[in-house]
This record gives C-alpha cells, sequence and structure tokens, in this order.
C-alpha cells in the first residue's frame, strides 16, 4: 500500500493509483485505506468511492462482477488520516450479491455505497449511439488546454495524473470567455498507462474518473469556472451502472450533460463508450454549487 506523489504522470501515476487502490485488510470486512498526498484540504470524491467500491468487491466471489452503485459523500474527508471502510454482507442471492459500505475517519461517516454484484447472464441488448467525436489521439491532451487560466493550470499540474484527459469541448475556464453553452460536454480519457488484468480494478478506477469533470457539464451552461467565479462546489451523491465489459486504461469517451439545477445543486449525468461505440456505464451525479 502506498500514497502517490502531486505532479506525477503516466505509467507512474498509474501505478500509484493501483496502490492507492489496493487496501489493508485489517480483518474480515473491514479495510484501511491512504489517500494521495496532495496540497488540498478534502479527499476526492471518486478516490473514496473507488476505495469502497475495492471493499465491497473483495468480500464477493469473482465470477460476479458489479453492474451498480450508489453512493453519497456525506462529509469532506481528512486525506492526512486513514479512511477505514467497513462492509455490511446484505445478501448472496443465486444471481446476484449486495453489500453496503461506510467510510469512516475520527468516528464519523465521511461516505456510504450500495453496490449490486451479478452473475454474467444472457439478455436482452440495446444502447444510445455514441456522439460524433473526433479520434482522442487527436485531440490536444489537457496540458495544452490551460489556456490564459492560472488557476486550471496550478490545480491540475498539482495533481497526479493517472488518468490522461483530453477535452473535446471546451474545459469551463475556457467556456467562461464565451458565455454559457448547452449540449454535452464530451472528454476522451484513459489510465495513463498499463493496468492489471483484474476486471474489478478497472471498475473501480472507472469510479474513480467518472468523478472528474462530470460538473463541468453543468458549469458551462451557466459560463462559470472555478478560480475565475467566487463559487463553491462538492459531489453531494454518485450513481453508476456499469452495462458492458472495457479496460480502463484503454480510450473512453465521457459524454455528459446537465439537465436541470436548482436550489444549489446541479444535476448531470454521463455515459462512457468505447472508442468502437459501445455504450459501457451510466452515470449519474448531483452536486452543490453555490455561487456567492
Amino acid at each position: 500500500m502506498a500514497e502517490t506523489d502531486e505532479g506525477l504522470t503516466g505509467q507512474d501515476a498509474v501505478d500509484g493509483l493501483v496502490a492507492l487502490l489496493d487496501l489493508e485488510e485489517v480483518e474480515r470486512d473491514i479495510f484501511r485505506g491512504v489517500s494521495t498526498r496532495s496540497r488540498w484540504q478534502r479527499v476526492f470524491g471518486g478516490q473514496v468511492a473507488g476505495q469502497a467500491l475495492v471493499a465491497a468487491g473483495r468480500t464477493v466471489d469473482v465470477d460476479r462482477r458489479v453492474h451498480s452503485l450508489h453512493s453519497y459523500f456525506v462529509r469532506a474527508g481528512d486525506p492526512s488520516i486513514p479512511i477505514v471502510y467497513l462492509v455490511d454482507r446484505v445478501r448472496d442471492g443465486r444471481s446476484f450479491s449486495t453489500r453496503r459500505v461506510i467510510a469512516v475517519q475520527r468516528g464519523e461517516t465521511i461516505f456510504s455505497l450500495s453496490a449490486s454484484f451479478q452473475l454474467e447472464q444472457d439478455g436482452i441488448d440495446h444502447q444510445a449511439p455514441m456522439p460524433d467525436v473526433p479520434e482522442p489521439e487527436s485531440v490536444p491532451p489537457l496540458i495544452n488546454r490551460y489556456g490564459d487560466s492560472p488557476q486550471a493550470a496550478e490545480f491540475y499540474r498539482a495533481m497526479p495524473k493517472p488518468i490522461d484527459l483530453r477535452y473535446v469541448d471546451d474545459p469551463p475556464w475556457l467556456q467562461h470567455a464565451e458565455g454559457p453553452r448547452e449540449g454535452l460536454s464530451r472528454v476522451w480519457m484513459r489510465a495513463d498507462g498499463k493496468l492489471p488484468d483484474d476486471p474489478l480494478l478497472h471498475v473501480c478506477v472507472l469510479t474513480y474518473a467518472s468523478d472528474m469533470t462530470l460538473l463541468d457539464s453543468v458549469l458551462v451552461r451557466h459560463g462559470l469556472a472555478p478560480g475565475l467565479d467566487d463559487i463553491s462546489m462538492a459531489s453531494l451523491d454518485h450513481a453508476m451502472w456499469f452495462e458492458r465489459p472495457f479496460r480502463a486504461d484503454e480510450w473512453l469517451l465521457y459524454s455528459t450533460r446537465s439537465p436541470s439545477a436548482s436550489g444549489g445543486r446541479g444535476l448531470a449525468t454521463g455515459r462512457f463508450y468505447r472508442a468502437d461505440g459501445t455504450q459501457v456505464c451510466s452515470v449519474v451525479q448531483e452536486g452543490m454549487i453555490r455561487v456567492r
């Protein structure tokens, strides 16, 4: 078990993420994880969601794959101390297994998750078509999209970079000068290195990555950007449905939009597609977005 450092890139950053998701088993159904070493004051939501799913998955037979999760961010996590994950084995049926996980720091719940796992089965099949987008290799990497925003540059350069992000549409700090924009927000992403051949790990890496860029779709509807506008943001809840197999170290298109915002909250929905157009995951998140 290891911590990742700020500014790591490529395979080093991916290996750091794999280590971050390799929880220590304290005893039956109790796991402990650490956080990325960072100047930021709270734990990244995708990290705690990914670690909680690891904890749940470690208590389920390997032939049952996770197909959905529903979670709530209860309190801001402290990255300077470990997080303890407590797993409740709710049910093991003939086809489905259900787990509940709470993440605890200083005796208080900071995050809760319910996840369902299923034996592989055949059934009816359909999906929404993938949006028309350029090939990922033709889209500039994130380091070329900071523009004139020192806030964006400082934020992203300081973070570990296990995920290669490539914005098809302008990110919020570039859209800011153009004003509000409707429609899809599309980002190509993948782990920026090779991952082990562990299906649960690939799902947990995608869970980690799914918290990135999702609320962008809310911000661009109003021409807002962190650092450029006086706003505060936090993830409130997060749900995912894993529909088809994928590898998180191969290109996936994250297509998101925001159907509604009100009451200091913004709703964002997303779909992940493999490069061949196969839809592999659906995501819904509501976030707190307060404009001061």
